[in-house]
C-alpha cells in the first residue's frame, strides 16, 4: 500500500539508532574469583531502548495535539488493519485490552464503519459491537488522554476505559482476566519482548487470542542506506541510525515461546510518499518514534550530512514525481491461549493417506 503525505519542509535531529554493544561484566578480584562459572536463573535481559527516553518523547509529541493528530495516519492505518482481523473471529469478547494503546487508535479503528459490510443488511454494525469493553493500557498518559474528548468514545456499543501503566514493559493485571488482547505499533520499543509476550499469555483466558501488529524486518530502509552513505561521504565513518527490529521468523518463535498455539504471522509494506527525507523526519518526532537508544550519539547530525542524505535518498529511492518513498514493513501476528477443547494437529507420523500418492491420482 503506498500513501501520499503533503508535509512543510524541516531539520529535525536524528531518527532511530541501533544500540551499541552490551557493556563487558566486571571481574571479580584474583583472591575472589572462582575457577569455574554458571548460569544464573532466567534468561538474561539486556536492555536497548532507554525507556525513560521513549517516554519523554512520546509525552511531548502527544503535547502538541494537532500535529500528532496529523502524523497519526500510519498508527491509524495499522490499527485498522489489524481490527480487520476480528471479522474472521464469530464470538462477543466481554473484556479486551489494548496493550501499548498510543492514543487510542485500536479504540478509533473498532468504533468506525464497517470494513466489511453485510449487503443482506441495511445497516452494519461496526467491529465495537462485537466488544463490551476496552481497557486501553498505555505508559504515557498524555498519549492515552489526547483523544479523550473525541466521539469514538461514546459509540454506544463499547466501553472505553484507560489505564496508565507504571512500567511499559509490565501488565499489572490477574491472571485470565481478558478475554482478548490487541495491540498496535508498540511493541517495537519493548525491551524484554520475550517476557511481555508471556504476560499477554498469562493475562488471556483459556482459548481466547492475542493479536498484534509491530514494525519490523526492513522498516525505513531507504532511510538508512541513505544516511549511511552520508556518513560515509561527510564524515568518513559510518553510524547506525536506525534501531534493530525483529524479524519475521523471530517473531513466530518468540510467540511460540510464550506459550501461544495456532500461531499466525504475516508481513505487509505500506509506502508513504514524503516531500523529502527531512518531511519524513519530522513526521516521524510527531509520531514519538524518535531515537530512544541506550548510550546515543547527543544532538542532531550536521547539516551537510542531513543534506547529502536527502541528496542520495532522492537519488537512490526518489519518485518519478520528486518525491521519496519511506517502506514500514508491519509484522502481523495472531496467537491463542492453550485449552483442553482447542483443534491440536494430529501426531507426527500419523497420516493414512500419501500426499504424493493423492496429488498424482486428482
Amino acid at each position: 500500500m503506498r500513501l501520499n503525505v503533503a508535509r512543510a519542509v524541516c531539520r529535525p535531529q536524528t531518527c532511530l539508532q541501533r544500540p551499541l554493544a552490551p557493556p563487558l561484566l566486571r571481574t571479580a578480584s584474583a583472591a575472589a574469583r572462582r575457577s569455574y562459572a554458571f548460569q544464573a536463573a532466567g534468561s538474561p535481559v539486556f536492555d536497548v531502548f532507554n525507556r525513560k527516553t521513549k517516554w519523554l518523547q512520546r509525552e511531548r509529541a502527544a503535547a502538541h495535539v494537532e500535529q500528532s493528530r496529523q502524523a497519526d495516519y500510519l498508527k491509524d492505518e495499522v490499527a485498522a488493519r489489524v481490527c480487520e482481523r476480528l471479522l474472521d473471529i464469530k464470538r462477543h469478547f466481554p473484556r479486551v485490552l489494548d496493550f501499548g494503546a498510543n492514543s487510542c487508535n485500536v479504540a478509533r479503528a473498532l468504533a468506525a464503519d464497517n470494513p466489511d459490510p453485510d449487503p443482506t443488511m441495511p445497516v452494519s454494525p461496526p467491529l465495537a459491537a462485537k466488544i463490551s469493553e476496552l481497557v486501553a493500557a498505555d505508559s504515557s498518559e498524555t498519549a492515552l488522554y489526547r483523544d479523550a474528548d473525541l466521539p469514538f468514545n461514546e459509540n454506544g456499543q463499547m466501553r472505553v476505559s484507560r489505564h496508565v501503566l507504571g512500567d511499559a514493559e509490565s501488565l499489572p493485571y490477574e491472571p485470565a482476566l481478558f478475554d482478548m488482547v490487541l495491540s498496535s505499533m508498540s511493541l517495537h520499543w519493548v525491551n524484554d519482548l520475550p517476557g511481555v509476550l508471556a504476560q499477554i499469555n498469562r493475562v488471556l483466558r483459556p482459548d481466547c487470542p492475542f493479536i498484534g501488529a509491530m514494525l519490523g524486518g526492513d522498516t525505513l530502509f531507504e532511510l538508512r542506506t541513505a544516511l549511511q552513505l552520508a556518513d560515509t561521504e561527510r564524515r568518513g565513518g559510518m553510524s547506525p541510525h536506525v534501531s534493530p527490529l525483529a524479524d519475521t521468523r523471530d517473531v513466530g518463535g518468540l510467540l511460540q515461546r510464550a506459550g501461544f498455539k495456532m500461531l499466525t504471522v504475516d508481513v505487509e509494506d505500506i509506502i508513504v510518499d514524503y516531500p523529502d527525507s527531512f518531511a519524513l523526519m519530522q513526521d516521524l518526532q510527531a509520531m514519538g518514534e524518535s531515537n530512544a537508544i541506550l548510550g546515543r550519539e547527543m544532538g542532531a547530525l550536521s547539516r551537510d550530512v542531513l543534506l547529502a542524505a536527502d541528496a542520495i535518498y532522492r537519488e537512490l529511492h526518489g519518485n518519478d514525481d520528486g518525491t521519496v518513498p519511506a517502506t514500514f514493513r508491519i509484522i502481523h501476528m495472531i496467537g491463542w491461549q492453550e485449552s483442553a477443547d482447542q483443534a491440536k494437529p494430529l501426531p507426527r507420523g500419523s497420516g493414512q493417506i500419501n500426499l504424493k500418492d493423492y496429488l498424482e491420482n486428482k
